[in-house]
């Protein structure tokens, strides 16, 4: 997937997105044949991982963790800053990253394999697992500690070394997580590349396993080129999830959970809810609480405890919350706060036409559309009728709904009376369609994903 190579260096900047005057830095990118000399140096340096056994690689992961709790207020501070991540969430963020580094600290006491018995004859078979190599990976500006940590902990408990190439959005974030992983890993364990897109081009043209989250168009050409070479690879690409209300439901509770999932750190999430389907006699009571917690929504200031909806990433995706809003009737719109910053109201439409853009793409911002359904079953062709497939959440006292009334569902994960957003790290993560290809993140499934597995045949020779 390697683009022509410029003859000109580029230059980026990472600015505060609640004041963009703040300038956090500015580089110019190493360049093609840096990442690349980047993944020759991960190589170099993995077969001493791998090699070091067990205990050292669950000593260095715990390491890992205990360094990023340590500077957990450092980090946190950071997020508000360079992405504008809401303090709360920024603060859970941090939390979640160390137990993420915590969790794969016990990975490499995992069994590796299985031993079964032969269909006939004496004899042993064996399965095993091994590390592929250097995984390449490239990762978003949202979750700049959590995304990179979920691809890069349980890579390297299973014996691979990595090598990260993040958004530029997100460079200084990822070089002081580095900085900190570093200080327990060996050289060439984790190494950081920031740059744009020819430097992530060449860490995946390079790499032996490849995991990728950002844009569907990005994704899919990363699938592509990775097929082509016959390389393992997962691309998580986004979502337009949905949150089905059914008449049984606590309204009240689910209209809060909703709005936090529409705009929760300005609806700059992969599992941010962006359609809302009401279910028959539940679409009025839905509707009027609904607008009114939208309303209610705290705006404004990421470094306010208080603050669920701040800043959007930047001008142009300001911009692309407000064209998302026209062709259709706003129900509710919450504060914009004035300011230098890139703010966005949280806002909730309906009658949005059939193929409106708000029906059909992802916008990540904090923006919804509200649309009836007669019943469950139409409530999931709405969900379906998109290309994307990452989550649903279902609100019901039913059961039998909870159970079985999504089995035609065509998304990676469903949670009943809960937000759309969340991820549990220690379940697979991901989603079918445009939301996703290849095997799933986090979890056991992760430590698959890095590892390819080895089946061997034993028989016993009588000598003579």
């Amino acid at each position: 997937m390697t683009p022509a190579p410029s003859t000109i260096p580029s230059s980026y900047s990472s600015a505060n997105p609640a004041d963009p005057a703040d300038i956090l830095t500015e580089f110019t990118a190493p360049g093609p044949r840096a990442a690349a000399d980047a993944v020759r140096r991960a190589r170099a340096a993995q077969p001493e991982w791998r090699g070091a056994g067990a205990a050292a690689r669950s000593a260095a992961l715990a390491a890992v963790a205990s360094a990023i709790e340590d500077a957990a207020a450092e980090l946190a501070a950071l997020a508000v800053r360079e992405v504008g991540k809401p303090v709360t969430e920024a603060r859970a963020e941090v939390a979640r990253t160390v137990a993420i580094w915590r969790y794969y600290a016990q990975a490499p006491y995992e069994p590796t394999g299985a031993v079964h018995e032969p269909a006939a004859g004496p004899g042993l078979l064996l399965t095993r697992r091994r590390p592929h190599g250097v995984a390449g990976l490239v990762t978003p500006w949202n979750f700049p500690f959590a995304i990179p940590s979920w691809k890069a902990a349980p890579a390297l408990a299973a014996g691979n070394t990595a090598v990260l190439k993040p958004a530029p959005e997100a460079t200084v974030c990822a070089l002081r997580l580095a900085e900190l992983a570093r200080q327990a890993l060996p050289e060439g364990v984790l190494t950081v590349v920031p740059g744009g897109a020819e430097e992530g081009a060449a860490v995946l043209d390079a790499a032996d396993v490849v995991s990728f989250t950002g844009s569907t168009a990005v994704g899919t050409r990363v699938v592509a080129a990775a097929t082509a070479r016959g390389v393992p690879v997962q691309a998580e690409t986004g979502g337009l999830n949905a949150a089905i209300v059914l008449p049984d439901a606590d309204i009240g509770r689910a209209a809060a959970d909703i709005a936090a999932a529409v705009a929760g750190y300005a609806g700059q999430k992969c599992t941010a809810t962006g359609r809302i389907v009401a279910v028959g006699a539940a679409l009025d009571p839905l509707r009027e609480a609904l607008a009114e917690a939208v309303r209610a929504l705290p705006a404004g200031d990421p470094a306010d405890p208080a603050t669920v909806c701040g800043p959007v990433i930047s001008a142009r995706a300001r911009d692309r919350v407000a064209e998302a809003a026209d062709g259709v009737s706003v129900l509710a719109a919450g504060p914009a706060p004035e300011g230098p910053g890139w703010y966005a109201a949280p806002t909730l439409v309906e009658k949005a036409p059939a193929g409106h853009r708000l029906l059909t793409e992802e916008v990540f911002g904090p923006i919804a559309a509200l649309l009836p359904a007669a019943d469950l079953a139409e409530a999931v062709r709405i969900t379906d009728s998109v290309p994307y497939g990452l989550v649903t959440s279902l609100h019901t006292a039913d059961l039998d709904a909870a159970l079985h009334g999504l089995d035609a569902l065509r998304t990676g994960m469903v949670r009943v009376n809960a937000p759309t957003t969340g991820v549990d790290f220690h379940l697979p993560f991901g989603g079918t369609g445009a939301s996703g290809h290849g095997p799933r993140e986090q979890g056991c499934a992760a430590l698959e994903f890095y590892t390819a597995q080895r089946t061997y045949t034993l028989l016993p020779r009588t000598a003579g």
